[in-house]
């Protein structure tokens, strides 16, 4: 005999990368038919329970509308399960706010220009730049025979020199975007995996 209760959505999680971000959640299992599912959202200003562009879908992940593109706002999810007319309880997420709660992924490392003491490295960061960000590029390198002795540096430009290397040595160097915000947050990226030039004979 077959419930009429539904059982809710388990796995409820809101997943940010560069600021792109989804609710996803673990299916939920029907002895007939498959279940739908319907997403709401709400934000701190506005204490109300909107829809999202996710009602009724068969998918078990809902990516945020542009509307919610705030990286500011916080914002509060909720998913249920629906079958025919039986639907299951609310499962609401915890507060999100992606200037917090994102992931900031590596830098694309667009080019390396080599010489005899220096690597010349052009960078683009992950994600678009909002008004009143500063982004800094935490640099570490080191002589690939020496890897123990890493060298940090710290630029704020995309395109930067790391200085005074051995000619004819083969460097790898790895970068994380560190981004201050306006309102004085600070989130550190992940790493880039590292990559190795050897330098030149001047």
């Amino acid at each position: 005999e077959s419930s009429p209760h539904l059982p809710a959505p388990k796995d409820v999680m809101i997943y940010s990368y560069n600021f792109r971000s989804l609710l996803r959640w673990s299916p939920v299992k029907v002895d007939r038919g498959s279940a739908l599912y319907t997403v709401h959202f709400k934000t701190g200003a506005f204490n109300q329970w909107d829809e999202m562009n996710c009602t009724r879908i068969t998918q078990t992940e809902c990516s945020f509308p542009w509307s919610l593109k705030e990286r500011r706002w916080t914002v509060v999810l909720r998913v249920r399960a629906e079958l025919g007319q039986v639907t299951s309880d609310w499962v609401e997420t915890d507060p999100f706010v992606a200037e917090r709660n994102t992931t900031i992924g590596p830098p694309k490392v667009n080019s390396v220009t080599v010489s005899s003491d220096s690597l010349l490295i052009s960078v683009t960061p992950p994600f678009g730049s909002e008004v009143g960000d500063f982004l800094q590029y935490h640099v570490s390198y080191w002589e690939n025979a020496t890897s123990t002795t890493k060298k940090e540096t710290k630029m704020s430009n995309t395109l930067f020199k790391i200085r005074n290397l051995k000619e004819s040595t083969l460097y790898c160097f790895r970068i994380r975007i560190e981004l201050m915000t306006h309102s004085d947050l600070q989130l550190l990226g992940l790493q880039s995996v590292p990559e190795c030039y050897r330098t030149t004979i001047s």
